[in-house]
């Protein structure tokens, strides 16, 4: 293209920017920075009222927190807990099973257990189980007292409550599979096995583990119950301290302290656990 044509061809001029412009300028916010200044001021105010009280006695705190019957307490704990979270989605993903079955009996079964056990508070449920022997005082000829112990009524009367929770939690997971799936999955000839191992479980883990979480640290927290039926976990061993020293501040944050130690490591693992079971969806990215 010659330089006459180039000249020829008109240019669009520019636009001069207005001199009157708009300025955007951010909403200021005076409400909510008076808000959060003043909810800081009330959280200094109480983190220094804690730790400047003497009543709450820091060094017999520091001196009991890894005392050897304060440990021993942490220790049963941990095991009540773990035990009673396996026992309890065991049986509760039976019991999701079958509330899900095609079979009427099953169901009412399952329906009938979770509204229960979901109706009678825990700690009525450990004082009925603690005293089973009122009722039946032998079983399979063993007296009822020499076969449940304190511990093994902690971790059947906490297991069989945690699995009504558990049922539901379940059975709401495999609910949130689409059904598509499923059908797709027998399309392929997959068996019925591979079908729940490989396409519904790992869908319904999403909707699961986020409930999971918090029920196994709010059964962290509920073992803290079994200390009325003299189970020697964390509370108890501090009460066992307390009642002997008259120090019941100290040792009861000292318990404090433990719990809130555990559950914020547990809250770390559920949070890592969701992020992996989310991996594809939205809120993953």
């Amino acid at each position: 293209m010659s330089s006459d044509t180039l000249a020829k061809v008109p240019t669009v001029p520019e636009l001069p920017e207005p001199a009157d412009a708009p300025r955007i300028v951010p909403q200021r916010r005076y409400g909510q920075w008076a808000a959060a200044v003043a909810v800081l001021v009330a959280l200094g105010l109480a983190v220094n009222s804690v730790v400047r009280n003497k009543a709450f006695q820091w060094d017999v705190v520091a001196d009991y927190f890894t005392s050897d019957s304060v440990l021993r307490g942490l220790w049963l704990t941990l095991w009540l807990t773990a035990v009673v979270m396996v026992l309890g989605f065991a049986l509760g993903t039976l019991l999701a099973a079958f509330r899900l079955s095609a079979n009427p009996v099953l169901r009412a079964v399952s329906w009938g257990y979770v509204w229960l056990f979901r109706s009678i508070p825990i700690l009525v449920q450990l004082l009925l189980w603690f005293n089973i022997g009122a009722l039946y005082p032998q079983v399979f000829g063993v007296r009822t007292v020499d076969l449940l112990s304190p511990v093994a009524v902690a971790v059947v009367g906490l297991t069989l409550h945690e699995a009504a929770y558990a049922a539901e939690v379940v059975r709401g997971g495999i609910l949130s599979v689409d059904r598509g799936q499923i059908e797709a999955a027998h399309a392929l000839g997959l068996s019925r096995w591979r079908r729940w191992w490989r396409i519904v479980l790992p869908q319904a883990m999403r909707s699961i583990v986020p409930p999971a979480g918090n029920m196994l640290i709010g059964t962290l927290k509920g073992t803290s119950i079994v200390s009325v039926i003299a189970v020697n976990d964390l509370l108890f061993s501090a009460q066992l301290i307390y009642h002997r020293t008259y120090q019941v501040i100290p040792l009861l944050m000292v318990a404090t302290l433990w719990y809130a130690v555990v559950t914020s490591l547990l809250g770390v693992g559920q949070y890592y656990v969701e992020k992996r079971y989310a991996r594809g969806t939205e809120s993953a990215r």
